[in-house]
């Protein structure tokens, strides 16, 4: 980063750090936010992003599987969640799983991805043997299932402790956790749109402890509804702390908000435009210094969108995904599926080399 004289002041005295590897603090990452250099905070962030993973790119062949809408808790970010019988209420039976499997089998599938509701009617049983029928029909594929939040809610379900829900899970087939459920962890952010779910420190605690049994897992922020810059700093410290402390967590995945559909619409927030895309993953590639990776979600932010984020930080733009609802019910305007060869191209013609990987991120194929 011996170009340092491109940036504004504020940025020059970031970057200088950066390129000495000094960490950056809570002011730092308030001053990435408020930039109005997106090109010069992209500039930095590509730095590191190139200094740990050159011209490397990885996405995976995965299937999302969102067994129940059913749900208690009630957001008011969501429009996927339906309260018990109601009448768009569902719940997929485990025989129709294993054939939402089975058919991801036979595309070469290499990460299950299953998270959903809060729904009372479904018990421990039900999920420890969902894990057992999904590893059995694709023992080579990695399974990420089962948020903080869903974790949560069995140990209270079953009066166990998080700990012997993990480790059930685990002996089952879970091989990690996914990072919803995080949101931010601003206690008034909470309040105001998910008052039912689980406290901030309650997600770190069970991530803590998934970390503490060898449960790798994800994190995530839901950003562009009503926190502020500061509050989205003190989220990415958060989550920097705990890496710390554990090394747990795979990836960081910003997860743009969508509106359309859910109880927050008429607070007309809008959605979140590509600048804050951009800048939020470069902001989060430059705070998480000790993240490996750093996730373009591109059901979330499109995939154009995806492809110019790789210059601002991001090394990984998720995978082929084959059904997403929950994006979709907010409204989200992209495909629910990219196959393996267009999500090839998408990387590739970026100028990026494709890597497919599984959800520990174990390298399954390079170069294409």
């Amino acid at each position: 980063m011996e170009e340092l004289w491109v940036l504004n002041g504020e940025l020059q005295e970031i970057g200088a750090k950066v390129a000495n590897g000094r960490r950056l603090e809570r002011e730092d990452g308030i001053k990435l936010f408020r930039s109005k250099d997106l090109l010069g905070v992209g500039y930095l962030a590509d730095g590191v992003r190139r200094q740990r993973h050159g011209n490397r790119v990885c996405f995976s062949v995965n299937r999302h599987i969102n067994h129940t809408n059913v749900c208690v808790n009630r957001c008011r970010f969501c429009a996927f969640s339906r309260p018990p019988r109601h009448r768009d209420a569902y719940t997929l039976s485990l025989e129709e799983i294993e054939e939402k499997v089975r058919q991801a089998g036979a595309l070469g599938v290499r990460e299950i991805h299953i998270v959903g509701g809060l729904n009372p009617e479904l018990t421990l049983p039900y999920f420890l043997e969902m894990l057992r029928r999904v590893a059995s029909i694709v023992p080579d594929a990695t399974i990420k299932a089962l948020t903080a939040v869903e974790v949560d809610f069995l140990a209270r379900r079953h009066d166990l402790t998080v700990e012997a829900v993990l480790e059930r899970l685990k002996e089952a087939g879970l091989n990690c956790l996914p990072g919803g459920g995080a949101e931010v962890f601003a206690p008034r952010v909470r309040r105001l749109v998910c008052p039912g779910k689980i406290s901030g420190e309650r997600w770190l605690e069970i991530h803590a402890a998934a970390h503490r049994m060898n449960i790798k897992t994800n994190a995530t922020m839901l950003y562009g509804h009503v926190e502020t810059v500061d509050e989205r700093v003190d989220h990415l410290l958060k989550l920097r702390r705990l890496q710390d402390e554990t090394g747990g967590f795979l990836t960081f995945v910003p997860l743009a908000f969508h509106p359309k559909n859910t109880d927050m619409e008429k607070w007309n927030l809008g959605q979140t435009t590509g600048y804050d895309d951009l800048k939020t993953i470069a902001a989060a590639r430059l705070l998480l210094d000790n993240f490996q990776n750093i996730k373009a979600y591109w059901v979330m932010i499109g995939p154009k969108v995806a492809q110019v984020a790789l210059g601002f930080g991001a090394n990984d733009v998720d995978g082929t995904v084959m059904e997403e609802k929950i994006t979709h019910s907010a409204g989200g305007e992209t495909v629910q599926e990219i196959a393996r060869l267009d999500m090839v191209e998408l990387i590739s013609t970026a100028g990026y080399v494709p890597v497919e990987r599984d959800a520990l991120y174990n390298v399954i194929r390079e170069g294409f």
